[in-house]
């Protein structure tokens, strides 16, 4: 269990706000919607700041776009200023949680990646094929709608064991349930 000491006011602090929208925003000030959110930057992030302390932080609706990169994919986008207030808490949290992952866990983390995990790949093959003398095949998988499929109140009582700190946790409920997936599909017909 994670013992908080005000890791609340830490993720709601303006100076964290500031910091997470300088790492949100690299690479997305082109963006309509970062520079519609930017023009009144600072408002915007006072503004958070309040609700988030006040209890009246609501996280909004999730835009819905489809992509292609290279397979066609719905992807659902949070406002803005949810997005900062995701990396708020991330910028926080993951300290925490980063040390209980296993090491071979190399999505969203720090130091990690692509690159990194292709390389562990590569080391991997190495020592199973005994440096190329034998064949060895490995399998890339991509599980359809991962994140849309996880349950979430199992997800919420796995926070909840790690963490004791109840605003954390409605902050946290705030954004999980902001999120509903499909109905799930019994015998092919919605549910």
């Amino acid at each position: 269990m994670l013992v908080s000491h005000n890791l609340f006011e830490e993720i709601i602090s303006l100076e964290n706000l500031f910091l997470s929208w300088r790492e949100f925003s690299r690479g997305k000030r082109q963006k309509i919607d970062v520079r519609i959110f930017e023009r009144r930057l600072e408002d915007n992030l006072f503004r958070l700041n309040w609700e988030l302390k006040n209890g009246l932080y609501r996280h909004g609706p999730y835009q819905s776009f489809r992509i292609c990169d290279p397979k066609p994919r719905i992807i659902h986008k949070a406002a803005v200023r949810d997005r900062v207030v995701h990396h708020a808490a991330y910028r926080v949290l993951y300290p925490l949680f980063d040390k209980i992952f296993i090491f071979d866990s190399y999505s969203c983390r720090l130091d990690k990646g692509t690159h990194k995990a292709v390389d562990r790949l590569a080391l991997f093959l190495d020592n199973i094929s005994r440096h190329n003398r034998q064949t060895v095949f490995a399998a890339k998988c991509d599980i359809k709608k991962f994140f849309a499929s996880v349950d979430h109140e199992i997800l919420k009582n796995i926070l909840r064991w790690r963490i004791v700190d109840t605003k954390i946790n409605n902050l946290l409920d705030n954004i999980i349930d902001s999120f509903l997936a499909a109905p799930k599909t019994v015998g092919g017909g919605a549910t």
